[in-house]
């Protein structure tokens, strides 16, 4: 018996959906990383994001208009979405960001496609959806690869206008992570369509947790076909396809709605029981039936790579904003909170990890507008951008406090803190994210021999031994130079190379191909060792997921400090930078660590740190200093903390323009209240309950003059106002501000 046979016997074979997850997208950074040798010359040639004049006009026009249209409180308050919204939405074809221009969309790259929705989304969760949607998978998606000519031509003009609203329909209640398992069927049969008999599908579904079902004119749905009469061939089951049904088929039930965490984007359900559709409703007609799950697979880089990432970059930009404001204006035992060490460390950490997250998302869309389809990267990004949201607004409530749990219109962070668990669940829970696709899919997709090895282990051909050989002969090959590298930057670090002209940077470029060498060995091991076990072994493969996920963050984190920083703004990012970069490190030798003490066999696993020399657990640490420096620049004015919370647009009167009138006014009276706050120490003015007695007692003792205590008196009211929380009445009416601090904003 051959070693192919009896690993044929060990080893399970793909499953058609895995096969078509596999082949369905490209490799892209993350496979460089996966063998070791990351590659920065590629990673500094991808062509940098920036907004065409059509597509900044859009964020300076339209978008710069919907935000000032949007009032959060209001529509949370309500059970709909304002219909000037979606009215608005419809006529500026926000539902076209995708769409082509031949047939009266935007056609926008997905770097502006990702920055329109991110900004929306700092002012209102439920308008970000709404666009999301129909910019990500569903009918415009699949309808410009795999239409038939007819389909596009009727559809995509109208959904570019908003005419049609489309939803997608994938989840059942019986059927969510594992989609392949949806129970909603399609028999093929004749039937009748516009008083013909015509061949076509009775559909049976139920489902639910479709975004834009209770508004949708048009429903995109995949169900399992099934041929029981042979009408096609000669095969039972078909396979998941993809169908596009108008509302106003007979039997097609739309309407009903969920409630996601109260947020007023519309969720819901749509139903349809033997509902007879023609072969022209399948999207790419009859010959694509079978084919919906490579079709679903192949176009999840949209909502997986831009539209949920930009959610969860967005909720981060709001955080920082915020926080740091709050952190300048907010005065605790005589000075701001802000220069409290606890305050600081938090602060640091929102800061770092907004750089990391804005740097992932220009490198992500950058690729995608590239024409690629890197459906590991975009996992990285869905799951580990979301998480660092949550993360990041974590810490920003907790600077807050009680402002930050007190509803209300002046209430910066509370929708997001609300929203973000939807991010999260969308598209798959992270868990499955990062626990069966980061590095399930990896493994496959970026090892340059394990696909075809897999393919040749269970091949019935003749030659399948003699081809096998050859295959494992070259994986041979490749795990010993992965380890003869590997040891050779562990044993001597000085081998590692870094080609970057920064001198700052060089430090993490040689740690990232250091790790990424132990990477190779440790995948290489647990293949070895574990073969088809790893794909149960799920806290095993994440941590290795872990490590390429970290790894892509932080060169991702090195792109755009070289990129997308200007010289004159590298001192001001440094420190955002250097934590973003050391943070993204650690967590990958945390994961090593992790990976190694829990590995089951201990003769591989003395064998893998020797091979790596990774006998202790020494990391890449952020010290308190970097933390001090970054909490430091994250409560300035600059213009790099101005670029790196863009996304956020105040308009007059909302919570953000409260918070930075406030923080802007202190700004501009640092000095004076430094005179003011040295006279109350050397006792030439008497402090008064409130700071405005302060300051009438500070004008009386001539220590600041008419012109001064005007300034400051303008500074305090609207300090006031910064934090202070909304108020209600006892039926929860909302009380206006006093006159007084409205006429201050």
């Amino acid at each position: 018996m051959s070693l192919r046979t009896s690993l044929k016997k060990i080893l399970p074979s793909i499953s058609i959906t895995e096969q078509e997850a596999l082949d369905a997208g490209d490799v892209w950074l993350e496979g460089s990383i996966y063998q070791g040798m990351p590659d920065f010359n590629g990673l500094r040639n991808v062509p940098a994001a920036t907004l065409s004049a059509d597509e900044q006009a859009f964020l300076d026009g339209p978008v710069t208009e919907l935000m000032s249209m949007i009032d959060e409180y209001d529509i949370q308050q309500g059970v709909h979405l304002p219909e000037s919204i979606l009215t608005f939405l419809k006529e500026n074809r926000f539902f076209s960001l995708i769409i082509p221009k031949q047939y009266g969309g935007l056609e926008f790259s997905p770097y502006a496609n990702s920055t329109i929705v991110a900004t929306i989304a700092s002012k209102s969760s439920a308008v970000a959806v709404t666009v999301m949607v129909p910019n990500s998978l569903g009918p415009g998606e699949l309808l410009m690869h795999y239409g038939t000519d007819e389909q596009r031509q009727h559809y995509l003009p109208r959904l570019a206008n908003g005419r049609d609203i489309p939803c997608f329909a994938l989840t059942s209640p019986e059927a969510g992570s594992d989609a392949g398992g949806i129970p909603d069927i399609g028999v093929v049969t004749q039937g009748e369509y516009n008083g013909e008999k015509v061949l076509g599908l009775e559909l049976t579904w139920d489902k639910r947790y479709i975004t834009l079902a209770p508004i949708a004119t048009v429903l995109g749905l995949a169900v399992k076909v099934k041929d029981p009469n042979k009408l096609l061939g000669d095969k039972e089951d078909l396979g998941i396809t993809c169908a596009l049904i108008p509302k106003s088929h007979p039997g097609v039930e739309l309407g009903n709605r969920h409630d996601p965490m109260g947020l007023r984007f519309y969720n819901g359900t749509t139903r349809g029981q033997n509902v007879f559709v023609p072969m022209e409703f399948i999207i790419g007609g009859q010959k694509n039936i079978g084919r919906g799950w490579q079709m679903l697979v192949s176009c999840l880089g949209a909502g997986r790579g831009i539209s949920l990432p930009a959610l969860g970059c967005s909720t981060s930009q709001v955080a920082l904003k915020s926080a740091s404001e709050y952190a300048a204006v907010r005065e605790q035992f005589g000075l701001s909170i802000g220069l409290f060490e606890g305050i600081q460390e938090k602060l640091a950490d929102i800061a770092g990890k907004t750089y990391l997250q804005e740097a992932m998302r220009v490198l992500t869309t950058e690729g995608l507008g590239m024409g690629l389809k890197p459906s590991v990267v975009t996992a990285i990004a869905k799951y580990h951008m979301t998480e660092l949201g949550r993360d990041v607004l974590d810490s920003a409530m907790d600077i807050q406090a009680g402002k930050a749990i007190q509803c209300g219109p002046q209430n910066t962070l509370a929708r997001g803190y609300i929203a973000q668990p939807i991010a999260i669940t969308v598209e798959g829970a992270n868990i499955l994210t990062r626990n069966l696709m980061i590095f399930g899919q990896g493994v496959m997709r970026c090892h340059p021999y394990l696909q075809t090895m897999v393919e040749k282990i269970h091949s019935n051909e003749s030659n399948a031994d003699k081809e096998f050989n050859k295959v494992l002969r070259k994986t041979i090959g490749y795990s010993v130079g992965n380890s003869l590298s590997a040891f050779a930057k562990g044993i001597l670090p000085m081998t590692a190379k870094a080609n970057s002209s920064y001198s700052e940077v060089k430090q993490y470029e040689k740690e990232i191909n250091r790790i990424s060498a132990k990477l190779a060995v440790y995948a290489d091991f647990s293949l070895l060792v574990l073969g088809g076990k790893l794909k149960q072994a799920e806290l095993l493969s994440a941590r290795l997921g872990d490590v390429m996920s970290y790894m892509y963050a932080a060169m991702a984190s090195i792109k755009y400090y070289e990129q997308k920083v200007a010289d004159a703004d590298k001192a001001e990012a440094a420190p955002y930078f250097h934590y973003a970069t050391r943070w993204a490190i650690a967590q990958a030798q945390q994961a090593i660590s992790d990976f190694l003490a829990n590995f089951p066999s201990g003769p591989a696993r003395k064998m893998m740190r020797l091979i790596t020399m990774t006998y202790s657990e020494s990391q890449m640490r952020i010290d308190d200093n970097l933390v001090r420096e970054l909490a430091h620049q994250a409560q300035l004015n600059t213009s790099f903390k101005r670029q790196l919370t863009h996304l956020v647009v105040s308009t007059p009167g909302d919570g953000h323009s409260i918070n930075e009138q406030a923080y802007l006014a202190k700004i501009e009276c640092l000095n004076l209240l430094a005179k003011v706050k040295k006279a109350i120490k050397s006792k030439e003015v008497a402090t008064g309950v409130r700071f405005a007695e302060t300051l009438d007692n500070a004008l009386v003792a001539n220590i600041i003059t008419a012109q001064e205590y005007k300034q400051l008196v303008d500074y305090n009211i609207k300090r006031e106002r910064a934090i202070r929380v909304d108020e209600f009445d006892y039926d929860l009416n909302l009380i206006k501000p006093p006159v007084s601090i409205k006429e201050a904003v």
